[in-house]
């Protein structure tokens, strides 16, 4: 698709439909006829609004079914999630919130973007599709994770595409209750994430309970995700502000965050 004009894609809801269906019994989803429906009304959305929002470099259906859609539903394991408040940190275009939503009617998701224009959107497409189940919250991430109604408020913190799990710990783990998890579905870079992230996991209160490979359908590509415990609250002195996250993540020297 590179060169292509965004404008131009056209929506084949057909295409994306087989493709969900067909892509999500190899994956071992269980997709009721209304989950398929509602996103594909979903998909459908999602490219209309990208011609002129800047949301997905993803566009073709079947690529969407398979780096969006199931990517995002490989981190759901009904023993953590089911019934639970959720935060979805940074989740953009609805990543890995929206499929997580539609997945599974208990969670309650709050959809959390540092870009309003991103959320409205997303309201939009939750109305369109009736999906009563999420929430949207507008902020940056190391400053509402201060305020006592959000900090350690919620049973899952999830995040997909955002930053590097050092500076991602950061801002995520102050949203995560004792005792419940942050899960961050990582690419192929993500056991040296993990061996640089321990520094901030010991500081931050979170322990890693299980790292699980992702192998998507017809993809040869690594990736995993991975569960981190928060075994204990994390100290007030964090988040830190934003430039101090970024140029000196927790525990990683100069040289690595210079590779």
């Amino acid at each position: 698709m590179v060169g292509v004009d965004k404008r131009t894609v056209p929506i084949e809801r057909d295409v994306f439909y087989e493709e969900l269906d067909k892509k999500g019994q190899i994956d071992g989803l269980s997709l009721t006829e209304e989950q398929k429906k509602q996103l594909t009304d979903y998909y459908e959305q999602l490219v209309t609004v990208n011609r002129t929002m800047n949301l997905t470099a993803i566009t073709l259906p079947d690529e969407i079914v398979t780096k969006h859609i199931i990517d995002s539903l490989s981190c759901y394991d009904e023993m953590h999630f089911a019934g639970k408040k959720v935060l979805d940190l940074g989740t953009g275009a609805g990543f890995p919130g929206i499929p997580l939503a539609i997945y599974d009617k208990s969670l309650q998701i709050t959809l959390f973007d540092s870009l309003q224009k991103r959320l409205r959107f997303l309201e939009e497409v939750s109305q369109q599709i009736n999906l009563q189940n999420v929430t949207f919250l507008h902020g940056r991430a190391e400053e509402l994770a201060h305020n006592k109604k959000y900090r350690e408020g919620y049973a899952i913190v999830t995040s997909r595409a955002v930053a590097r799990l050092p500076v991602l710990l950061e801002w995520a783990l102050p949203y995560v209750a004792v005792g419940g998890y942050f899960i961050s579905l990582k690419g192929a870079a993500y056991e040296d994430e993990l061996r640089d992230s321990q520094k901030a996991l010991s500081l931050l209160g979170g322990q890693v309970e299980e790292v699980r490979p992702v192998q998507l359908p017809g993809l040869m590509d690594k990736r995993a995700v991975i569960y981190i415990k928060k075994v204990k609250a994390t100290p007030k002195s964090y988040p830190r502000k934003v430039k101090e996250i970024k140029e000196h993540p927790l525990g990683v020297s100069r040289e690595t965050r210079e590779v």
